[in-house]
């Protein structure tokens, strides 16, 4: 199935609301302008107020984000890029789960 490739402009957020900025070593192939995102770039969770319930309440905010599903025939460099079918988990600094990354939105011109 076709799906918009991620590029450093798209906007994708963990699931308790933390915005993710892609940190791409890609600096050949753009789409829309923008480096393609590959999957072993750095995504980078801020503003993630996730609290592990307990007495007091233990902050574990999501920090990153691993791809567990990336582009199977797409590729910059050799390396599987992503998009909009690819499908992540958000961890927190102890790389505990938090659940799935959401993509948001994505550049409309690159399928893949």
């Amino acid at each position: 199935m076709a799906a918009y490739t991620l590029e450093t402009g798209a906007i994708l957020m963990c699931p308790h609301g933390g915005k993710v900025q892609i940190v791409s070593a890609n600096a050949r192939v753009r789409a829309a302008g923008q480096s393609m995102a590959l999957a072993t770039d750095t995504f980078i969770v801020t503003g993630c107020p996730f609290h592990i319930p307990a007495t007091p309440p233990i902050p574990s905010p999501c920090v990153i984000v691993r791809w567990i599903v990336t582009d199977l025939r797409t590729r910059v460099a050799g390396i599987q890029t992503l998009s909009r079918s690819s499908a992540g988990i958000c961890q927190s600094a102890a790389q505990v789960p938090q659940g799935p990354v959401s993509i948001v939105t994505t550049q409309v011109q690159v399928e893949t």
